[in-house]
């Protein structure tokens, strides 16, 4: 099985001898700069023609700070143009509950390190749903935060409207230690009191992966004062979806359009093509984008006031098998990207839980909640782990 952590020298820096994660270990996936390594990208073409870094990445330096120790740099989809984990030029990283399946992307590396208990928490990015997948597929807790709250400088970039750090955890208390420490405020004693069930997105996933949930929604609703029903996305999730691919890939095109141009880099072919469409995007493709955007954003600010939380299932399905064709795996890609489109598109804060199965197989209940309430969603999953 591939290793979670990226080839090359060993990279172990300390972390501050006092502080509320003392004693805890993580790892950081190749996009954030650790000084005096090269910040590799998934790709051996990027690294070679970018200088190795001087300072760490400010996500890096927080948990130093606070006492936890890095002990590596993990695998990643190429460019973090990725969903489900496999990179050809590192491999794919090992997903330890399911063993013969992917473990999603694009920070693979990191959800494989913190699911084989190889530290106790890690660093990810979440653009179009790169730790909200892995989260579900690896059994994990993780969260994308609300966009623009952390301080991205030392991340190496996708597409910046969309770009987030996040982080993993086996536990909802290490989960909850992590979150106090990157959010820099405390976990909230009090809940949310509404909850609203995203029926189009159950109604969207597999029939089993919907089943699986179902007990999670209920222990969720019976920590909530009311709970309703409601549609996420009006126009329809794969309308949200095709609004969030056209920016997220104009986007990229312009982050990664210099170097293709300069270095002509080594490419997959999905990585390539994808950015090769997005280089051809019309105007009139991204106004229509930029329109339903503000309407998605609209949208979710109405059914997400204070003390409200919205569950969907962060994936349609459970991991999919390694080593798939790419026309098996395209249609597999296009139904994640309609439940992790709304990430993007709105930027607001979402957690995965942990704790449903199919047939073995992880899967994940996600909650939302308005811009800022990200404590108040770590609160909920302390909340659901106490209920279990």
């Amino acid at each position: 099985m591939t290793s979670p952590f990226v080839a090359g020298p060993p990279v172990r820096i300390a972390g501050a001898p006092r502080g509320p994660l003392a004693g805890m270990t993580f790892a950081a996936k190749d996009l954030f700069d650790v000084a005096g390594h090269p910040t590799g990208g998934g790709n051996p073409d990027w690294a070679r023609h970018h200088p190795v870094p001087t300072r760490h990445a400010w996500a890096v330096q927080r948990l130093l700070d606070a006492g936890a120790t890095l002990i590596g740099k993990t695998v990643t989809d190429e460019v973090s143009l990725g969903i489900l984990g496999e990179n050809p030029f590192d491999g794919t990283p090992l997903n330890p509950k399911a063993p013969e399946r992917v473990p999603g992307g694009s920070s693979s590396g990191s959800a494989s390190a913190v699911a084989q208990a190889l530290c106790d928490t890690a660093l990810g990015t979440d653009t179009g749903g790169s730790v909200r997948v892995p989260s579900s597929f690896c059994g994990l807790y993780g969260i994308r935060p609300t966009h623009g709250r952390l301080d991205l400088t030392g991340m190496m970039p996708q597409a910046p409207s969309s770009d987030t750090t996040g982080w993993f955890a086996r536990d909802a208390q290490t989960f909850a230690r992590v979150s106090e420490t990157m959010l820099g405020e405390p976990i909230p004693a009090s809940l949310p009191q509404r909850l609203v069930v995203a029926v189009d997105a159950f109604g969207f996933a597999d029939a089993g992966t919907a089943a699986a949930l179902q007990p999670m929604v209920r222990r969720l609703s019976a920590l909530m004062r009311e709970t309703r029903e409601d549609v996420l996305a009006p126009p329809g999730l794969s309308v949200w979806a095709r609004a969030q691919q056209t920016l997220q890939r104009h986007e990229a095109w312009l982050t990664f359009r210099d170097w293709i141009d300069r270095d002509n880099p080594r490419l997959a072919f999905s990585v390539a093509r994808n950015l090769a469409l997005a280089g051809t995007s019309s105007d009139s493709e991204r106004q229509w984008a930029a329109l339903m955007r503000s309407e998605a954003r609209a949208r979710l600010g109405w059914l997400l006031p204070p003390g409200t939380v919205l569950c969907l299932p962060t994936t349609p399905f459970p991991a999919p098998r390694k080593g798939l064709s790419l026309a098996t795996l395209d249609p597999l890609r296009a139904r994640i990207g309609c439940l992790t489109a709304h990430g993007g598109l709105t930027g607001m804060p979402q957690v995965n839980l942990p704790g449903s199965d199919v047939d073995g197989l992880p899967v994940g209940l996600s909650i939302l909640g308005a811009r800022g309430s990200d404590a108040a969603l770590v609160a909920v999953a302390n909340a659901m782990e106490a209920s279990r």
